[in-house]
């Protein structure tokens, strides 16, 4: 879309470049399962996009002459755009510094019929936000909802209308490959499940999901103990994966590297590479427990595949599981005694570190000989997992122009004891003797990957003190390691936060100030914002938003930023209302 055309958009009303005067005399209210599988794609089948999504709601009643605050904002949105021009010069690259900021959209904007939930509502806040100067938007794919109803049955219907949404206002979309169940974590308002027939299988062998020491199970997210075990339906999860993303790749690929420009895998729970070690469904974990260990399913068995490849009919021995491969670790490293289960001196999920004889200061067990080794095997469990997934996905999107990124959460709560519990149940090996975010950081570096961290709005004294939180210490930590391993980082936020205090915080991170040299030349990649809500669209949240977008794009010494925060408030205002009154119904 031109420039004049965006902000034409604005209005919804053409505008001649040549002229700079609107014309036209509407303003539209939209601103308002088989034995065999044949893979890759040969049997995958596609629903007509049209047939999935409902219809468009009808136009409000015609204006019959051009909003005058609309009218004099566009103005004056070309006027400040000619400016810019001037001080560049014609045809000059002018190199920008300052980083981009993304908003994630609702965990529903697709609704379980694959339409886009609170059309009207969505499209209006993506005027707003790129009225504000936001870069994109990220919007969670869904698992669960395009591939629900049978394997290789791909619905693409309400992330095609959103996709085209995003391109007709100017805005870029970082897409989340969302392999996991969306319910039971931070912040999750909605409740999508797994496909059902993924959900299915697990049912008939609970050891497909984690398993913690008490044999809870958790469905958050396929355990990666049997990434390479043809489990669902004659296909591996890793292959489900690959074939989720080919399709999606082969759906949009005339919006890869334009409008789509960054794909996000998703790992374990909540999207993150990690295990599901703090579940807050059903009361398991509150903050700030160290969590539990998931890695107690079973020890080498045999049993039938639901769904055996056509020319293999016989009894698999199944040594994928987690304790599969722990038993086969052990017996490498001379210590079979070692392989038979996981600790079991270390806690429960809301105990603290001192309470357990493994997370303890003095003489706990993460820092004898055996807890040194099964650490190490369940971190590198974990970093596997990200080398399966991140190999694939780099050959899906090969010259595609997207970038490829992976979330790593901010566990910042016990990060000052001596063996960082929370860290290791989740399986990031950080203690204060090791760095475990390094092998992540290299691990990423391998695949041409972005590090993409959280809790980057949060501050040391804001946390319990007595839980020993430090976010800001674990931030810097990783921009370290980030910085060793020479991969790009982004930030999130991890908690909805709409306060000037959280922005000067997301700023001053942001610069990624790991050598005392405040103002250098690092920055984060990019920072995407939690979340599109109506509160982020309420009026005095709303400026300090567009304040703080208005910094990150062009650094901490941008000067007029408060004069130019007025204007464009004053320009986004009408689509502000119009959002926040739709996105409440």
């Amino acid at each position: 879309m031109s420039l004049q055309q965006r902000i034409g958009a604005l209005s919804v009303t053409p505008m001649t470049a040549e002229s700079g005067i609107f014309s036209g005399d509407t303003i539209l209210a939209t601103m308002s399962a088989s034995p065999g599988w044949r893979s890759p794609t040969a049997g995958l089948r596609c629903a007509k996009d049209n047939d999935r999504v409902s219809p468009s709601p009808p136009l409000s009643p015609r204006i019959g002459v051009m909003r005058p605050d609309l009218s004099v904002a566009c103005q004056a949105l070309m006027k400040e755009v000619r400016e810019y021009k001037e001080v560049g010069g014609a045809g000059t690259q002018v190199k920008e510094k300052g980083v981009p900021v993304y908003v994630m959209m609702p965990l529903d904007s697709v609704t379980k019929g694959n339409a886009v939930s609170r059309r009207k509502a969505v499209n209006a806040s993506m005027q707003a936000l790129k009225s504000a100067g936001v870069e994109g938007v990220m919007m969670d794919v869904w698992w669960g909802l395009v591939e629900r109803e049978a394997p290789g049955e791909y619905n693409w219907g309400g992330y095609v209308e959103l996709m085209e949404m995003a391109k007709k206002h100017g805005l870029k979309v970082q897409a989340v490959m969302s392999f996991h169940q969306c319910g039971g974590n931070v912040g999750d308002s909605c409740t999508i499940p797994l496909p059902k027939w993924a959900v299915e299988e697990i049912d008939k062998d609970p050891d497909l999901a984690y398993t913690d020491q008490w044999g809870r199970r958790n469905y958050e997210y396929i355990s990666l103990g049997c990434d390479t075990l043809p489990v669902l339906k004659g296909r591996t999860p890793i292959q489900c994966y690959s074939d989720f993303m080919r399709s999606f790749r082969d759906r949009f690929e005339h919006l890869l590297g334009d409008t789509i420009v960054e794909i996000q895998v998703g790992m374990g729970p909540a999207g993150e590479l990690r295990y599901p070690s703090y579940p807050e469904q059903n009361g398991t974990w509150k903050f700030p427990g160290i969590g539990a260990f998931q890695c107690y399913d079973k020890v080498s068995i045999h049993r039938p595949l639901s769904s055996p490849p056509s020319n293999c009919i016989f009894l698999l021995p199944i040594l994928f599981y987690m304790l599969s491969h722990l038993k086969a670790a052990a017996e490498a490293a001379g210590k079979p005694e070692w392989g038979s289960t996981g600790p079991r001196d270390a806690g429960h999920y809301n105990n603290w570190p001192e309470d357990t004889n493994f997370f303890r200061k003095e003489g706990g067990g993460w820092n004898c000989p055996y807890g040194e080794f099964f650490l190490t095997w369940y971190s590198e469990m974990l970093l596997s997992h990200g080398e399966r997934l991140l190999s694939s996905v780099k050959s899906i999107f090969d010259n595609t122009g997207v970038k490829i990124s992976v979330k790593i959460a901010g566990i910042h709560w016990h990060y000052g004891t001596r063996s960082h519990a929370p860290e290791l149940t989740a399986g990031y090996y950080n203690t204060r003797f090791r760095d475990g975010y390094l092998p992540i950081a290299q691990m990423l570096a391998r695949h041409g990957a972005i590090f993409n961290f959280t809790c980057i709005e949060m501050r040391d004294h804001e946390q319990p003190q007595d839980a020993q939180c430090a976010p800001e210490k674990l931030v810097r930590q990783v921009a370290l390691a980030t910085v060793e391993a020479q991969v790009p980082l982004a930030g999130e936020n991890a908690l909805p936060r709409y306060d000037e205090l959280a922005h000067k915080q997301i700023l001053k991170a942001s610069c990624l100030d790991v050598d005392g040299n405040e103002g250098g030349e690092r920055e984060m990649c990019a920072f995407t914002y939690l979340r599109m809500t109506p509160d982020l669209f309420q009026p005095e949240k709303w400026r300090q938003f567009v304040a703080f977008v208005k910094k990150m794009k062009q650094g901490k010494n941008g000067e007029q930023v408060e004069r130019e925060v007025e204007h464009l408030v004053h320009v986004s205002q009408p689509l502000v209302k119009e959002a926040a009154v739709a996105l409440v119904h």
